[in-house]
């Protein structure tokens, strides 16, 4: 007998929400971490100062609390620790000339915010909201896929199906431009399309900017209480309590159709599925021996930089006092500036005036500091590894790679920009600590060139065209921000595994439906 049902190689939010869902059907588990955390992009850690609780990668739940994979777990997580905390303030954007522009969470709201052209724009999006979610929640390359394209095709009729599908390619800036009037309205959305590790100009980022944009009406920007590590923790902890295994500090060197291999010569047996959680390129240059060419071609994405502060007091945000109340807010010129830094990036300069993403979760949750303090984590998205100059033409690049020098540097202009916006800012500082490209690939091996979003979402490298989850090897599956529906905390690559998984055979399924329907 083998020694687990399925092994999964990775604990990132994929690989632990399939493995709970196994659980959950009864299956015997076992999860093996390389590094010394559950969770992959997921770590909550007191990087700056003690008491300070920073997420050190990624940080907010909108996607999984609403995805698949937390409706099927929520409650059990719940038992094991997890709670989410939410809020009427989600996201919006501040302007250089110290204007601000908010996503709110109705839909009055947001029309009295953002124009009148917000209602009309739900009007056409709702009707068919359960087909645009779907294809983020359906396999692509199955027979499901054939039933939401029908569904499509019952409803819209087959030009209307076919003019629906070429919708879904539109760019950010061509949808924005076409539906909202207000320039303030297209730099509150536009710098969404970047959480998606697009760009405004990129085929498909308009339809992802429709999606972000009602989701986070819909569902607000959730957090764990306590920490984005909640989450894993509850994870870890459930498939424990149904009889898993959950190992750190094992490094998986080898896989195969029956088990792993690891570094120390151990070798685990997994009767029915063995599920790695990593990127293609490690997949199929080191794990699967003979499938390099599987690897080739796949291309990374835009890298990011994080800057985290712990401040001897809440920042003080001049101009609209939401500002201090928003769960994220992102500074820039809007989408011509989104554009141009996303540009400036791609050719390999860093950008003049990037998008700043300042997250502020003690907005939420007061249990990250200490009393009285203050706590921001900013991501900065458009970034080049290989370091071809500055577009502001201030900083020496020198070799173009990511040193500690260049890393503070341009974390000292960010600063810089973000002080004329919160004055008590530099004053309150206790301790920042950056992460460049270069320490988030080395923090974790699926960080490749500090690519948060398991490489490039290029419209070839997407949907159909994203990793496939069946890899050659019978029994052997792929999971991760590599594969679809994509990047985002939601575990959906991992709730469609384990669907497949958890899938009665056809002959099954046929006699179901013949004892259903004689």
């Amino acid at each position: 007998m083998a020694d687990y049902d399925a092994v999964i190689v990775g604990s990132g939010v994929n690989g632990l929400a399939c493995g709970a869902l196994l659980a959950q059907a009864g299956w015997k588990v076992c999860v093996l971490e390389r590094s010394d955390w559950f969770g992959g992009a997921i770590k909550t850690a007191e990087i700056t100062e003690p008491g300070f609780r920073h997420d050190v990668f990624s940080a907010w739940h909108p996607l999984w609390v609403g995805g698949p994979a937390h409706a099927q777990l929520g409650d059990d997580l719940a038992r094991h620790g997890l709670e989410y905390l939410n809020t009427e303030l989600p996201t919006g954007t501040l302007y250089p000339d110290g204007e601000s522009a908010f996503l709110l969470r109705s839909a009055d709201a947001n029309a009295t915010e953002l124009g009148a052209e917000w209602g009309p724009m739900l009007d056409g999006f709702f009707p068919n909201a359960d087909l645009a979610f779907g294809i983020l929640g359906t396999e692509l390359r199955s027979r499901h896929a054939a039933g939401l394209g029908w569904k499509a095709v019952r409803r819209l009729g087959r030009h209307g199906a076919i003019d629906f599908a070429g919708r879904l390619l539109v760019s950010a800036r061509d949808w924005l431009e076409q539906t909202f009037a207000s320039e303030r309205t297209h730099g509150v959305i536009a710098p969404w399309v970047l959480h998606t590790g697009l760009g405004p100009e990129a085929a498909g980022s308009g339809y992802m900017a429709q999606v972000i944009a009602v989701a986070v009406q819909e569902g607000g920007m959730p957090i764990p209480r306590g920490g984005c590590a909640k989450l894993a923790d509850a994870l870890v902890s459930y498939i424990r309590a149904q009889g898993g295994t959950c190992e750190l500090g094992v490094h998986v060197e080898r896989v195969s159709a029956g088990g792993v291999r690891t570094s120390t010569g151990s070798k685990l047996t997994a009767g029915r599925a063995v599920i790695c959680n990593v990127t293609p390129t490690q997949l199929y240059t080191q794990l699967l021996e003979g499938l390099e060419h599987h690897a080739q071609g796949f291309r990374y994405g835009r890298s990011e930089m994080q800057i985290h502060y712990a401040l001897a007091e809440p920042p003080q945000w001049e101009g609209d006092e939401r500002l201090g109340k928003t769960a994220i807010v992102h500074l820039t010129p809007g989408l011509d500036g989104v554009s141009r830094a996303v540009n400036e990036a791609e050719r390999g300069l860093l950008p003049a005036e990037a998008t700043v993403v300042v997250g502020q979760p003690l907005t939420m949750d007061a249990s990250r500091a200490p009393d009285g303090k203050g706590l921001l984590w900013l991501q900065l998205q458009e970034l080049p590894w290989h370091v071809k100059g500055d577009a502001a033409g201030e900083l020496d690049v020198a070799g173009g790679t990511w040193t500690e020098s260049l890393r503070e540097r341009y974390a000292d202009r960010i600063q810089a920009r973000l002080a004329k916006h919160i004055p008590n800012l530099e004053a309150s500082i206790l301790a920042r600590t950056v992460l460049s490209p270069a320490d988030l690939q080395a923090a974790n091996v699926n960080l490749v060139h500090g690519d948060p979003y398991g490489g490039s979402l290029a419209l070839d490298q997407s949907f159909l065209w994203r990793a496939d989850h069946r890899t050659p090897v019978p029994g052997v599956w792929h999971v991760g921000a590599s594969t679809h529906p994509g990047p985002g905390l939601g575990g959906g690559s991992g709730a469609l595994v384990a669907a497949q998984l958890l899938e009665p055979p056809l002959a099954k399924r046929v006699a179901a439906r013949f004892k259903r329907h004689p």
